[in-house]
């Protein structure tokens, strides 16, 4: 999967670099253009440029082709790669998972994929669909102009890529109700990942027997969506920079686009520059965590920090096992979501002190970088162009670690599990 992904990185950087791909006519320069490819890859949307006018319509195809195979290609191999894992030879433990999990059996590897694509383009195509009329009838642009900004826009919503062919993201649209809610829905889908889809889709009306992972997922992303809401509402509400000069219905609709989009989609609707000291904490947060598993949304996923959060009640309860919903969360379960966290954890913490040490930049836009960068989430406080080559180099690191690193993590901590045939006495050093 990882050599898959470079493998298309590198077929991107060179489309990027044809003098087709660039408005102007001239090749772009070889930065530009990896970085371009590595954002769009990752699904991130972090640029250096603007998209809509340095790239020409190839340009922008091609951009819009790579974040496509990007958000499709993870789907597909992080579910595959979760059905892998089972590490089911024998019948007995086939069943056992089939029940515990309610997920996918492990069959076809074409039939998985033909599900997720058509999930995928069915969600697209409605959503491009409400944005190509909204666009043509009450912006005024023409139909060319309507559906291939509806359909861009529609894939980069349900992939959480972040890009945009405005300079200002979707700053005009901030009061659009008709084109933010369509994008919001895609990014919400997206990022809710295909394994709850499926449990949804198999399951709708029978809530009580959904996966534990569904549960979680959609009770976190709830959590967290009407969280991020309030919080924006509480730190924004006189900012005049942001939703200050708005109305309450303008308000209370950019709030919970703020929320949802913090949590990896990489569209803004108000300057992220202007944000209040408080919000920015709040997207250092929303953005690490990110979406679902298994989802085109990065970060360290809902699903980890919720298993995280259990343990801790469990823990200071007094409990032995970790429990939600009438289910025991597995002991592997946790050692892995601890695992996810300190690894991500690390990685930000180095990628920070590299950008500290190579720019001149406050802190606090630092971190916001580094970790919308780690969590593909692809919003900026404006200083990613102005960062030097090397720093855009780290920031590289962080958006494919982040998206790629963290299920081939889990993945190969899932795999090389194995019992030992022994084990060493127990002792319990002092924490805490």
């Amino acid at each position: 999967m990882t050599l898959a992904f470079l493998a298309v990185i590198m077929i991107g950087t060179l489309l990027l670099m044809l003098p087709m791909a660039r408005a102007g006519g001239s090749n772009a320069p070889l930065m530009v253009a990896f970085f371009t490819s590595v954002s769009a890859v990752c699904v991130t949307g972090m640029v250096t440029v603007d998209t809509g006018t340095y790239w020409s319509t190839f340009g922008q195809a091609t951009i819009m082709g790579l974040f496509q195979l990007g958000g499709f290609g993870m789907m597909t191999a992080a579910t595959l790669l979760g059905l892998m894992v089972n590490r089911s030879p024998g019948l007995r433990t086939r069943l056992l998972t089939q029940t515990e999990t309610r997920s996918l059996a492990l069959g076809d590897v074409r039939s998985v994929a033909k599900v997720v694509l058509a999930m995928t383009l069915l969600c697209q195509c409605i959503i491009a669909l409400a944005l190509m009329l909204r666009l043509r009838l009450g912006h005024g642009l023409d139909w060319r102009e309507a559906a291939w900004s509806g359909l861009f826009h529609a894939v980069s919503a349900f992939n959480n890529a972040g890009f945009s062919i405005h300079a200002d993201s979707l700053m005009r649209y901030a009061g659009d109700a008709f084109i933010l809610l369509p994008i919001l829905m895609g990014f919400i889908l997206g990022g809710i990942g295909f394994p709850v889809l499926h449990d949804l889709r198999q399951r709708l009306n029978d809530p009580r027997h959904w996966s534990l992972h569904t549960k979680l997922t959609l009770v976190g992303t709830l959590v967290l969506l009407l969280g991020g809401f309030c919080a924006v509402l509480l730190f924004e509400w006189d900012n005049a920079g942001t939703l200050g000069p708005m109305g309450v219905g303008e308000k209370l609709l950019n709030s919970f686009f703020i929320s949802a989009a913090a949590r990896t989609s990489g569209f803004n609707t108000i300057d992220i520059a202007a944000l209040t000291q408080e919000t920015w904490a709040l997207h250092y947060l929303l953005m690490f965590i990110g979406g679902g598993s298994a989802s085109t949304a990065g970060g360290v996923k809902v699903a980890t920090v919720a298993v995280l959060f259990l343990l801790v009640l469990a823990e200071a309860k007094g409990h032995s096992d970790t429990e939600a919903f009438g289910r025991r969360v597995g002991a592997s379960a946790q050692r892995q979501a601890i695992t996810v966290l300190v690894i991500a954890s690390v990685l930000v913490v180095l990628g920070t002190l590299a950008l500290l040490r190579m720019t001149d930049f406050p802190t606090d836009r630092i971190i916001f970088e580094v970790i919308a960068a780690f969590s593909t989430a692809g919003l900026s406080t404006g200083i990613t162009a102005q960062l030097p080559v090397a720093g855009q180099l780290v920031l590289l690191l962080l958006m494919f670690f982040g998206r790629v690193g963290t299920i081939t993590l889990a993945t190969s901590l899932v795999m090389g599990e194995r019992r030992m045939p022994y084990r060493f006495p127990e002792e319990h050093p002092i924490v805490g």
